[in-house]
Parts: C-alpha cells; structure tokens; sequence
C-alpha cells in the first residue's frame, strides 16, 4: 500500500502513520508494521521500544497494584525549541501529562512549533498497562528536525514521568543505528503529593522539574532504546 509516497507492509491493522503530516501513531496492542519503506530523501525511520522495568520486585516498597504508564507523547523538532528540561519550569502540556497522562496540552504545544517552523510531527503511542511491560513506535526522522521529546506518565502518581528531553539522533552528519536511555523518574514540580495516591495538592508557583527525590522510587525504571530501520 502506498501513501504519500509511504510503502507500507503491515501484517496488522495500524491506527494511523502520517509520515507526510504531524502525527504518527501505532496499534494500541504494540504491534507495528513489519516493513517501513521510506524515499532516500525523507532521512531515517526509527523504532523505539520502551521497556517499563517498574516492578514489586525492583521496587518493592509501597509498590503500587495499580501500577502503569500512560501513552507516549512528545515531537520530532530542532534545537530552537525545549519541550521540557531538568531544572525547567513545566509547561501546561507536561503538567497534565505529569498528573494525569493526558496528551492535549502538549499535542497544543507541539502543534503551535510546528507552526512555527521548529517542530516536525506529534509522536503519539500506547501506554503500559500493568508495569512492567513494553511499549513501542514507529517515526521518521529529517536532518532539519533531528531531536526527539517523549515523555511518560508514572502512574499512579502525583506529578512523576520519565522521558528525554533533546535527544539528538543525527550525529557527525549521519543518523545513528542506536541508541539506549536509561530512565529515571523526574518530579514535574506541580504537585506537593509525597507518595503515588497522594490526594491533589496543586504546587503554586511551579518548581523546577528534579529528579524524583521519593525514595521508593530511586533506581532505573527501565529503557527507551531507539533503532534505526532504514
């Protein structure tokens, strides 16, 4: 099947990949195409597999039963614009992110660098439910938009995610094969909640976004790897 100029083989029913627009989606189940074929011009395809490591067993103190993540969300852009960054204010997007996993604050923010020039495409995908678990999508990549923002609710939680902020996929004028992230959680600085079901205690003025300093929450929470496929 061809579209916008996308061959795509699919041994599945996918949701959505827009590579010629701003949003690429996949399977809710994450499944994913099994063959993406892009035009030379269009830069590189990356799969990146999110691999929640979040357990009783790694983190066994007050370890959540209703322990998940919520869906993928974040863009492709340049270097002209910071989606969200250690030591940053939170934005309205990764505020609600944060405190609920919810995606249309910052899909907003996304959409509005677009406009302007500085962002590419929304990358939207699945969650984890229950943790541990895993959690993949499929995007394109241009030299003019090499940085990737994706980010992940803990959940439940008060303001906690993880994520990358930046992450360049284009290194000395070529696209790397790989790349692995470990996560850590970060504390969006919105909510004074000091444990995962900590009734809403909104935070005014916003603190900066830290490391979560929760200790039940230390250690790594898993991976992001990213994979180029063409």
């Amino acid at each position: 099947m061809n579209v916008g100029g996308v061959i795509l083989i699919v041994s599945v029913v996918v949701i959505a990949l827009v590579i010629g627009g701003y949003y690429v989606f996949i399977p809710e189940e994450s499944d994913i195409p099994e063959t993406i074929v892009l035009d030379a011009e269009m830069g590189a395809t990356y799969e990146l597999v999110f691999t929640a490591t979040w357990s009783g067993e790694s983190h066994p103190s007050d370890f959540p039963s209703s322990a998940h993540w919520s869906g993928l969300i974040g863009a492709t852009h340049n270097e002209n614009v910071i989606f969200w960054d250690l030591g940053g204010i939170s934005s309205d997007g990764i505020k609600l992110m944060a405190e609920t996993g919810g995606k249309g604050d910052l899909i907003k923010e996304v959409e509005t660098k677009i406009a302007g020039q500085n962002a590419n495409q929304v990358l939207s995908g699945s969650g984890i439910s229950p943790s541990p678990g895993q959690a993949r999508i499929v995007f394109n990549m241009s030299e003019n938009y090499p940085l990737v923002t994706l980010v992940s609710m803990v959940a439940p939680s008060p303001d906690w995610f993880v994520g990358v902020s930046g992450l360049s996929l284009y290194e000395d004028e070529n696209w790397v094969d790989s790349k692995e992230i470990e996560l850590f959680a970060y504390d969006a600085g919105t909510d004074g909640g000091v444990d995962y079901t900590s009734v809403n205690v909104e935070t005014s003025p916003r603190k900066l976004i830290s490391k979560s300093d929760y200790p039940a929450l230390q250690g790594s929470m898993g991976k992001f790897v990213f994979r180029r496929l063409n």
